[in-house]
């Protein structure tokens, strides 16, 4: 598995193809309202820190964090590219982002997930990082198409 992870160049191709593949993947996961996922747009918002793990040209993962408030951050856009899965780089690039976070004095990241089958890996994922289910956090409200995580950083 070789790999780096580097900040996002949202002039990429690449990184484009790869971000407009995510949504794609959430569109038949549930309906509009439960679907969270920012799009290109609201990646590149002042203060959201986007990371892409990357195989030579190719972009084989995506990881972001975006403020919530002072000392709280969400992550976002994890993905893994399909024929990638089970190699490790999701957890790579999550240890990545709560280096970062924790660098930086955030002092709590949290998540929204799919309930569904479809994101179980990565529930599993994120309860072996440390994060545990809350209630809704920020804007959302409860909805069974959703499940909320956080995690204190020490």
């Amino acid at each position: 598995m070789s790999f780096t992870i580097v900040p996002a160049d949202f002039d990429s191709t690449a990184l484009r193809d790869f971000l407009q593949a995510h949504l794609d993947d959430m569109e038949p996961t549930a309906p509009p309202e439960s679907r969270h996922a920012l799009d290109l747009a609201s990646l590149q918002r002042p203060g959201v820190r986007v990371w892409t793990a990357v195989d030579g040209d190719a972009v084989i993962g995506t990881a972001a964090l975006a403020p919530i408030e002072d000392g709280w951050e969400e992550l976002k856009s994890m993905r893994t590219a399909p024929e990638r899965r089970g190699e490790g780089i999701a957890a790579r690039l999550l240890v990545h982002v709560l280096v970062d976070a924790q660098d930086r004095d955030v002092e709590r990241v949290s998540l929204e997930t799919g309930s569904q089958e479809f994101f179980a890996p990565a529930r599993r994922l994120y309860a072996q990082a440390g994060f545990s289910e809350c209630e809704p956090f920020a804007s959302y409200v409860p909805d069974p198409n959703s499940v909320f995580m956080t995690r204190t950083l020490d």
